[in-house]
């Protein structure tokens, strides 16, 4: 089902940016499995509800919430997210990533009316990259964006901005698709169309009035076009 949150909003469509996990592949579930059991391992054990709130950020605001859930200073990113980056990395080696369904399709769509995309996501290209060539879907995308190529990661605007400006279209004419709240905010700062397809649990009202619609599946996307 899709729901049109702000219909003031409506703009014509002309290049649509996509987040990665949880919006192309689904790992996010990995992410949050592994950022609890990293932190476990490293003596400061994270509930679900601290891990959903790690999705999509940088490394500043990362930062901040590991300082609000255990004190300032007691759980350091860096180390966490090596920690994490090694259990993760090691379960995909094995098992390999899913896409989302209705990403092909949805792609596919894009490709056929001409509408350029690109990822604008907190992971590295080279990740990105491998993820999508082993999926067979690397070639749909006009760009790959990462948010280590802008000053400041989500939930600040930059990766956004960025990504609109590789494809050559104007903010106000993208959609962004996104499944968490620093991801919304990001889109919205940015002047995007911004599309919440939850992912591990549902949006609240402070993501739903940044969003110019709320879509229960990719599939539901496709109207927008």
């Amino acid at each position: 089902m899709l729901k049109i949150r702000n219909n003031m909003n409506a703009r014509p469509v002309l290049g649509v940016l996509f987040d990665l996990d949880g919006v192309v592949i689904d790992t996010e579930k990995l992410y949050t499995r592994f950022w609890m059991e990293a932190a476990r391992e490293l003596g400061h054990p994270m509930t679900l509800e601290q891990a959903l709130q790690m999705r999509s950020l940088g490394r500043g605001p990362s930062q901040e919430k590991l300082d609000s859930f255990f004190g300032p200073g007691v759980l350091d990113y860096d180390t966490l997210r090596a920690r994490r980056i090694e259990r993760m990395d090691a379960f995909i080696a094995v098992h390999g990533v899913e896409e989302k369904p209705g990403i092909r399709a949805l792609l596919a769509l894009l490709q056929e009316k001409g509408i350029p995309c690109a990822i604008t996501s907190s992971s590295s290209v080279p990740l990105i990259r491998e993820h999508l060539g082993n999926l067979g879907l690397l070639d749909y995308f006009t760009a790959l964006c990462s948010g280590k190529d802008v000053p400041k990661g989500k939930p600040a605007p930059d990766i956004y901005l960025h990504g609109a400006a590789t494809i050559g279209v104007a903010p106000e004419n993208c959609l962004a698709i996104e499944d968490s709240p620093a991801g919304i905010e990001a889109a919205w700062r940015a002047g995007c169309m911004a599309v919440i397809v939850p992912d591990q649990d549902q949006p609240g009202e402070e993501v739903l009035s940044r969003s110019f619609a709320k879509a229960d599946s990719l599939f539901d996307v496709m109207e927008l076009l």
